[in-house]
């Protein structure tokens, strides 16, 4: 399966999953999909399935005219009551919620401003129709984002890391077992993340044919499907070599040959698998912070930069389309520039 492959099979499921949450959304949701489905990806038109189911639960807990009916059979009207003030009270419910299960449910500031705007393309796409006279969600206001400094691993804590990842060190008797058996992969992968600065989602997408060692890169698909080769160093190289020795010895499960990296089953690895092996050695290094695979890319980015400073590079092989994304790690390295001040000058000798 090479990473395209790898790619439709991911669409394929998330088309599946929406015709699934289209058979509880009320029906002219349908027009809805259908009409923006030439201009965004399956992962993007998911995502309002999702938050659009959670909507209507909210309107039909919220309405008792409304929880009478089935939410399938919700008639289109119903839009056309819908105001601003309802959907700031939807935002606030948003906060901390539970779902028809009873699972609680949260969402910070970028968690409520997704959802607002999912609300925002579903009610503009029948204004645009003409099935609205309003769009009511165009009167809410975006929350503000509150920034927050950006965790990442220290250069020290980088190379602790790593060796705790060679050695099994700060295990447990039952994760040193496992350890033994996976730590030639968990090495590559972790040595990857960190030596180039890719998603976790474009790290388990990786067949055995992206890898070039004749040129030092690998062949991953960006957010937005296109295709970028990211080049590695010494240290990339040599982990990725020592794991192809073992994998070429590993039969992988039917339909996952061609995966790089797998699973305890022989099956290409899941990206919930990468957080937790990720939370696990990390976990061994420090407490004080929540090393997650996207804090390995941060860590990259901002060691990056460091080195080369210059910001655009960084944005280029991090894959950001947008400059204010990466501005964020030269933010990082100015706080690191404005702590070593603190002790340059002298008040008493």
């Amino acid at each position: 399966m090479h990473s395209d492959s790898y790619s439709d099979s991911i669409d394929k499921k998330n088309e599946l999953k929406i015709r699934e949450l289209l058979n509880d959304l009320p029906m002219f949701c349908r027009e809805f999909f259908r009409g923006i489905e030439p201009v965004t990806q399956s992962r993007t038109r998911l995502g309002y399935a999702f938050d659009l189911r959670i909507f209507f639960h909210y309107m039909q807990d919220n309405n008792p005219s409304l929880a009478k009916i089935p939410m399938h059979d919700l008639p289109i009207e119903i839009l056309k009551k819908v105001t601003a003030t309802d959907i700031e009270e939807y935002l606030s419910y948003l906060k901390v919620y539970e779902n028809e299960s009873g699972t609680e449910y949260t969402n910070d500031e970028r968690g409520i401003m997704r959802k607002l705007s999912s609300l925002r393309t579903f009610f503009h796409y029948f204004y645009q129709k003409e099935v609205i006279e309003k769009d009511p969600s165009v009167l809410v206001s975006m929350p503000k984002i509150h920034q927050k400094n950006i965790i990442r691993l220290d250069p020290d804590e980088v190379a602790i890391l790593l060796d705790q990842v060679e050695n099994g060190e700060g295990l447990t008797d039952r994760q040193k077992v496992y350890h033994e058996k996976t730590k030639e992969r968990d090495f590559a992968m972790l040595t990857l993340l960190l030596g180039t600065g890719i998603r976790v989602s474009e790290c388990v997408g990786l067949d055995i044919s992206d890898v070039d060692f004749k040129n030092g890169g690998v062949r991953v698909i960006r957010k937005g499907g296109a295709e970028q080769i990211v080049y590695f160093g010494k240290e990339v190289n040599d982990a990725l070599s020592s794991y192809m020795d073992k994998r070429e010895h590993i039969t992988a499960a039917k339909g996952h040959e061609d995966a790089l990296f797998l699973s305890m089953q022989n099956k290409r690895i899941s990206v919930r698998a990468v957080e937790n092996l990720v939370k696990k050695y990390a976990g061994t290094v420090t407490s004080l912070k929540k090393i997650t695979p996207h804090k390995l890319r941060s860590t990259y980015g901002t060691s990056l930069y460091r080195e080369t400073g210059d910001i655009y590079l960084v944005a280029d092989v991090l894959g950001h389309k947008d400059i204010n994304t990466t501005r964020r790690h030269y933010a990082a390295i100015e706080e690191d520039r404005r702590r070593m001040a603190a002790n340059k000058v002298t008040l008493r000798e």
